[in-house]
């Protein structure tokens, strides 16, 4: 029952496609995506006006992008049959979504999201002084309720982003969720429930009215969820009328928090490509042997005779990431001892990359080698986004009074 509920609910991501993806990506974001494709109705979508935002005077690296980075998650094993994988730019409705929000949403709440003033300090090189840089964070708003998804997974860094969305959520549902007889729809509603579940209902909600009770906020949401004899309109009245508001024609989003997945570069710092040191999912043996064995470590370590400390050696970042206790108890012992070289360090974790890697070169060469497939995959979920997209947009033109006959 658990599982046939999450699978209910909708999640959303997506990714710019602006360079080939790494083992950053990979542990930040698509071995959670492969995760969560089992879990739950799951939307993956490559952010192609996003990475306009930032790319718009290069757009070259985002055509160059968009198909490697499909190739790249369909190998890392994120699932057609599991989750639907689409392009932003084909679902239309992202825009319009986008624009309609635009009407409602004060200035001032696109200003203080934190990641605004971070990223153009970031990116000084780029003149990011554009309506479309200040307006992503509604984008990305438009991105998720445009499919009335109700999970977002993301680190803690992008919580505001999923807070901005639930507070644009619940004005647009305060100005256009007030229909025509709400109240008599209401108590129809919850006639349909039978006495002992309607009684159970009108508790729970003067629990959360009159004494701020959030568990039993929580409670009757789960509750409403189980109710068979109600419509999808009955259960949106009444879970507006649970916190005193209209109908709920777009639900609040829950941000997924992921777990803290700091992939470590080759040179200790974030994996990016920005810092020049990552380890792409495609690259050659090779040279991803290479790059592993000239990657620097404990400065304090000038001859192999030297003991040295785990904790200043990038080399033992990835050992977090990759190594059992049994090599990590191995590392500490032979470097702080002297006991065992540089090289030998790295040697564990060169055989765990390549392991690791082996498959998923070997899937991408497959699908590469199918461009027509990938098509395929992308157009049929193109034509599935936007089937919900525009079921929501349907709803959201006759709350704003835009379905004229």
């Amino acid at each position: 029952m658990a599982m046939s509920s999450l699978q209910s609910q909708r999640v959303l991501s997506g990714m710019r496609p602006t360079g080939q993806l790494h083992l950053g990506h990979y542990h930040g974001v698509l071995k959670n995506w492969a995760r969560l494709q089992h879990e739950y109705n799951c939307f993956f979508f490559v952010a192609d006006w996003h990475a306009l935002t930032t790319e718009y005077e290069n757009p070259q690296v985002i055509t160059d992008s968009v198909w490697d980075m499909v190739i790249d998650w369909l190998a890392a094993g994120i699932e057609p049959s599991a989750a639907t994988l689409f392009i932003q730019s084909k679902v239309p409705e992202h825009a319009e979504l986008h624009l309609l929000l635009s009407m409602i949403t004060p200035l001032g709440w696109l200003e203080r999201v934190p990641t605004y003033k971070d990223q153009q300090e970031k990116l000084k090189e780029k003149d990011l002084a554009t309506y479309g840089f200040l307006g992503y964070p509604l984008l990305q708003s438009a991105d998720i309720l445009v499919y009335k998804a109700t999970r977002v997974p993301v680190g803690e860094d992008q919580v505001p982003h999923v807070e901005m969305s639930r507070e644009i959520t619940r004005r647009f549902n305060h100005l256009y969720g007030r229909e025509p007889g709400f109240e008599e729809l209401v108590e129809a509603a919850i006639k349909k429930m039978g006495k002992k579940n309607a009684q159970l209902y009108r508790e729970l909600r003067r629990r959360f009215q009159e004494q701020g009770d959030v568990e039993a906020l929580d409670k009757a949401r789960a509750f409403l969820e189980t109710q068979q004899n109600l419509t999808l309109g009955d259960r949106e009245r009444l879970f507006g009328h649970l916190e005193g508001e209209g109908k709920v024609i777009l639900p609040e989003p829950q941000a997924l928090l992921t777990p803290a997945a700091r992939m470590p570069g080759l040179d200790g710092q974030k994996m990016s490509k920005s810092y020049g040191n990552t380890i792409a999912l495609r690259e050659p043996p090779e040279q991803v042997e290479r790059k592993l064995r000239t990657m620097p470590t404990d400065p304090a370590r000038v001859r192999r005779t030297d003991p040295g400390d785990p904790e200043k050696c990038p080399v033992w970042q990835f050992h977090r990431v990759y190594s059992d206790d049994e090599v990590k108890e191995w590392v500490q012992k032979g470097c702080r001892t002297a006991g065992i070289g540089c090289l030998d360090c790295k040697q564990p974790i060169i055989d765990a990359i390549q392991s690791e890697l082996k498959p998923i070169r070997e899937r991408a060469q497959e699908y590469a080698h199918h461009p027509e497939e990938i098509q395929r995959i992308i157009k049929e979920g193109n034509e599935a986004a936007r089937e919900v997209a525009r079921e929501t947009m349907a709803e959201v033109h006759q709350a704003m009074g835009l379905s004229y006959r």
